[in-house]
């Protein structure tokens, strides 16, 4: 009983353990997850603001500067500047295409530049992963000099969809590892010793199922096969209600023969042979069965 408890408490510790290693595995990930999404973002703003400085290049514009890259929704960004400028738009198309390129999160996106007075759309297009879905027009055009702002809005499949992924990638191995641990941990009703040795203490009584003996005070008290039966099951329930069928049934099933009284008739058999023993009782739960009481 000693070992069997030792090694049930050696498992326990072990599924701790590893749940423990699980937990702290998906939370460490997801930390690092989080550091990265910071980086791709940072790394992404350099890019737009290079986009920025590249146009006011191309349009002779050494000196100006671009303003501070501008986050205004998920995915969404504003390239502003801080002087007017002009541009071409063949030549923005391929200046976003060829920085873009660099940061592989950013394969979809709709550029539009607006005016910063009305934040009408002066000249806007789409880029797509499949080359067949990109829409633009009016290349070769050049626009006249103003004041503009950049706008590029991202499809939302680069870094939440990642950080989405990862998360529900690891839902599965967390369902795993958390059906393990339940399954391992659901209370399951431990036999006794004495289901292995055939040995029952019921109080003073020891009920020896083996040998289809009571020993009492010294005394010993012969039982039937039938008796030995009964009395079994009661010992394996003490203090819990056995139904009248059930006893009926494992009794005297296999015999072909299932008689009402016969199960009463060797019910009072027994109470006569534990009557030595005040603590011991065979009660009839009324309507249910019998019941094996030991009081302390």
């Amino acid at each position: 009983m000693r070992n069997s408890q030792k090694l049930l408490f050696g498992k326990w510790n072990y599924l701790n353990v590893l749940l423990l290693l699980s937990f702290s595995f998906v939370i460490c990930a997801a930390f690092s997850m989080v550091d990265n999404d910071d980086f791709d973002l940072a790394r992404k703003e350099v890019l737009l603001r290079k986009i920025g400085h590249e146009l006011l290049l191309q349009s002779g514009d050494s000196t100006s500067r671009v303003l501070p890259v501008q986050k205004i929704a998920e995915n969404e960004y504003l390239i502003r500047f801080e002087q007017n400028f002009t541009f071409q738009t063949d030549s923005l198309v391929n200046t976003t295409q060829r920085l873009l390129a660099k940061d592989p999160l950013a394969s979809d996106y709709v550029v539009n530049v607006l005016n910063c007075g009305d934040a009408s759309v002066a000249y806007g297009y789409a880029i797509s992963k499949n080359k067949k879905d990109d829409v633009v027009a009016c290349i070769g055009r050049t626009q006249p000099s103003a004041c503009y702002m950049i706008n590029i809005k991202f499809k939302p499949t680069g870094i939440n969809t990642a950080k989405n992924g990862y998360l529900l990638g690891s839902l599965p191995f967390l369902a795993f590892v958390g059906f393990i641990f339940f399954r391992s941990v659901k209370p399951r009703r431990s036999l006794p010793d004495a289901q292995h040795t055939g040995m029952f203490s019921l109080g003073s009584v020891l009920f020896d199922t083996n040998k289809r003996t009571l020993s009492i005070n010294g005394e010993r008290i012969d039982l039937t096969g039938t008796e030995t039966r009964v009395l079994h099951i009661f010992a394996s329930s003490p203090n819990e209600t056995i139904e009248r069928s059930r006893l009926q049934k494992e009794i005297w099933e296999d015999e072909g023969v299932i008689v009402g009284r016969s199960l009463d008739m060797f019910i009072s058999k027994l109470r006569k042979k534990l009557e030595f023993d005040p603590n011991i009782k065979i009660v009839v739960i009324r309507g249910k069965g019998y019941k094996l009481e030991i009081s302390a």
